[in-house]
């Protein structure tokens, strides 16, 4: 049962971490055709070099054929360094070079696994020199006037510039860019502040409702299940609710804030840097603690009764009863429904997103909310996954001092299991 058990958490928990954190040694951007998948060597676009090479040699001839005998030379020089640069592609591309020049001479296209080519550095380093040398040169000759036409031959020199695709491995320096950023610390500043006092308060008001249903009394059933219904709400859903509550001309909540003093205008609510903050948490609490409350109940009730008629009988009060048995007892369930609710509240995104949207000027955007942007909004895949890896080592980091208080206690009732 071990190696399944391995292979599994191996697809299921390690792979993806380890296919982010190979994507953050790239600087890959969806938006950029050179950049839109990794490359460790140097990559030519045989259909985008097909495009301008034959054509540049064409009008290399017809310029040679008209030109002075010095400027003849030089572009005949020319046109033997772009030849013997063909030549060393067609060593390096192979039969693809063939392939892809029969489709675009039948105006085909073809598939980018056809049409991209590796080649040597040595290769790529020619290639750059010589498109280099060859502008220059063409700049020359166009600012004497020695020829006319140069400036089309330029452009598709030019054109061929494209058609290198460069290594994108950058390894640790999209790590080196993220903790240079203030808007990094920013964020997950916001996110510790939000789960430290979501978490605190969830936990007290989640306490304090467990005990009470835990209690036997007349319509107990009807309140276990009212009191989930903030829970059962979709949290997207939930935002766009609040939102209307907040709202600094109409939110009846926002009214309520302003008449009892806890804001001065209704607008300081959603406005505010405090005032979007307060609002965020207000709504995760509001929103969670059912939650919390359900997993502290399930605590509650494998507590034996006789303990408690036992304390009872020894005098002891109710709240010496709750610090001295319900507290002991509950350990494990208090720090599993912590430790769950933190990893949850770490990662808050769609509440965030959808009730100010990180504003505003990003006050509320947490960690996150900001690799969301980078990855999909910038669509910069390489420091949108260096991002999602410090994530998850915060995430890590907060497991592992969680399971440092609760480890123990844990392990010794599963062993006796």
């Amino acid at each position: 049962m071990i190696a399944p058990s391995l292979l599994l958490i191996l697809i299921i928990a390690i792979y993806p971490v380890f296919q982010s954190f190979y994507y953050s040694l790239f600087d890959l951007r969806l938006n950029e055709p050179t950049k839109s998948s990794t490359h460790l060597n140097y990559e030519l676009n045989l259909y985008v070099y097909l495009q301008y090479e034959p054509f540049l040699v064409d009008g290399l001839d017809k310029q040679i054929k008209t030109a002075s005998a010095p400027v003849k030379q030089k572009l005949q020089n020319v046109k033997e360094e772009l030849t013997e640069l063909d030549d060393q592609i067609k060593e390096d591309a192979g039969e693809a070079y063939q392939k892809v020049y029969k489709m675009f001479m039948n105006y085909e296209t073809p598939s980018d696994e056809l049409s991209l080519v590796e080649i040597s550095g040595e290769t790529a380093s020619e290639f750059q020199k010589t498109i280099a040398d060859l502008n220059e040169k063409l700049s020359t000759l166009e600012a004497k006037k020695t020829t006319d036409d140069l400036k089309q031959i330029a452009e598709l020199a030019s054109g061929l510039e494209g058609a290198i695709i460069e290594p994108n491995f950058i390894g640790l320096d999209h790590y080196w860019t993220t903790f240079s950023n203030d808007r990094t610390w920013h964020a997950l500043w916001h996110t510790f502040l939000f789960t430290i006092i979501s978490v605190a308060a969830e936990f007290l008001f989640g306490f304090a409702i467990a005990l009470v249903i835990n209690k036997a009394f007349f319509g107990r059933g009807l309140m276990r299940a009212t009191v989930l219904i903030p829970w059962a709400i979709p949290t997207a859903v939930s935002a766009m609710m609040w939102s209307y509550l907040y709202d600094g001309q109409n939110g009846i909540v926002a009214k309520f804030f302003e008449t009892i003093g806890i804001v001065p205008d209704m607008a300081t609510l959603m406005t505010t840097d405090v005032g979007a903050m307060f609002a965020v948490i207000l709504v995760d609490v509001w929103k969670t603690t059912p939650f919390m409350a359900l997993l502290l109940l399930a605590g509650l009730q494998v507590i034996p009764k006789n303990l408690y008629e036992a304390a009872a009988i020894d005098g002891a009060s109710k709240a010496k009863q709750f610090f001295q048995v319900t507290l002991p007892l509950m350990k494990s369930s208090i720090l599993v429904a912590l430790l769950f609710r933190t990893l949850e509240a770490f990662r808050v995104f769609d509440l965030v997103f959808v009730l100010t949207g990180g504003g505003p000027g990003n006050s509320t955007e947490m960690i996150s909310g900001y690799s969301y942007r980078v990855l999909f909004s910038q669509q910069n895949f390489g420091l949108g996954s260096a991002l999602a890896i410090i994530v998850f080592l915060c995430v890590a980091l907060i497991s592992i001092i969680y399971i440092k208080f609760l480890g123990s206690d844990l392990l010794s009732d599963s062993s006796k299991t």
